[in-house]
């Protein structure tokens, strides 16, 4: 990471890791009742959608209205893909899957460019290496929990976990490089 904060960086810190790990524990949860087809599916479909609205009022501040917006509008959209990658997968829609898939690489490449844009000191290929990782660990991770090997998928949260965290170090470096918070 960087070097030494301000409380106002820490706390900045904080909350962009607290909205990282809320994105990937709410498509976990999004992922268990949908393949359990739980009755809690909407309420937990409604928190997850409600992330990128949280990143946005972050983001707002730092880059502006216009960029939090823009921001905003690509994560849900990477959201509202993977749901459907999920439930095409659950259904056994192949073709379905793949059309899926490939606009959610899609959006995870406007969102790599997207990203790189608002901040100067962040690089368009390292975002698309990362985005690109977390789309097969999360596919990877909802094929295990639709499969039933249960230990497996939860290792492969792990995983998600741990590079939820790298991805939101890199947002909050690029902003203290950046910016002068």
């Amino acid at each position: 990471m960087c070097n030494q904060y301000t409380s106002q960086q820490i706390c900045l810190m904080n909350r962009i890791r607290q909205l990282w790990g809320q994105h990937v524990y709410w498509t976990r949860f999004f992922i268990i009742s949908t393949a359990a087809d739980l009755p809690d599916l909407q309420p937990v479909t409604k928190r997850l959608l409600q992330n990128p609205k949280d990143f946005a009022r972050l983001l707002t501040p730092i880059y502006g209205m216009r960029a939090a917006d823009r921001f905003e509008e690509l994560f849900t959209q990477h959201l509202l893909i993977a749901a459907d990658l999920v439930n095409t997968a659950k259904n056994g829609e192949v073709d379905n899957a793949n059309s899926a898939r490939d606009r959610w690489y899609e959006n995870a490449d406007e969102t790599a460019g997207f990203l790189s844009s608002i901040n100067r000191c962040r690089n368009k290929a390292k975002w698309k290496n990362m985005l690109y990782s977390h789309l097969e660990m999360t596919e990877k991770e909802a094929t295990l929990r639709l499969q039933g090997n249960y230990t497996a998928d939860i290792n492969a949260f792990d995983n998600i976990e741990s590079e939820a965290f790298e991805m939101a170090d890199y947002i909050f470096c690029g902003i203290i490089k950046t910016c002068r918070i």
